[in-house]
């Protein structure tokens, strides 16, 4: 596999839109030289007995049931509140308009 060229990074950072500098570009097309080379190594295993997966341990569903349980009133859950009003929670205005 040919090393990606300086020319081809700068090609790539005007398509994104990205002002690169020339120390940034000299950098840059040695990392994805690495990047390309490490994808082309993991598309070379072969791996025609290993069955398509969408993870790479079992799993089974790991929620749990809904089920009604007792909560809190509204006067436990306001108990520990600094104001509350009309069973909420009342805090202070942040915007300068009536809602």
């Amino acid at each position: 596999m040919s090393a990606i060229t300086r020319d081809e990074v700068a090609h790539l950072a005007r398509l994104s839109r990205l002002a690169l500098g020339e120390d940034e570009l000299d950098h840059l097309a040695a990392q994805l030289d690495v990047i390309i080379s490490a994808v082309a190594r993991v598309q070379e295993v072969t791996a025609e007995d290993i069955p398509p997966t969408s993870h790479a341990l079992p799993l089974t569903n790991v929620y749990r049931p809904d089920e009604v349980r007792p909560s809190l009133s509204p006067e436990e859950a306001l108990a520990g509140a600094p104001a509350a009003e009309d069973q909420r929670f009342r805090v202070p205005r942040i915007l300068g308009e009536e809602a």
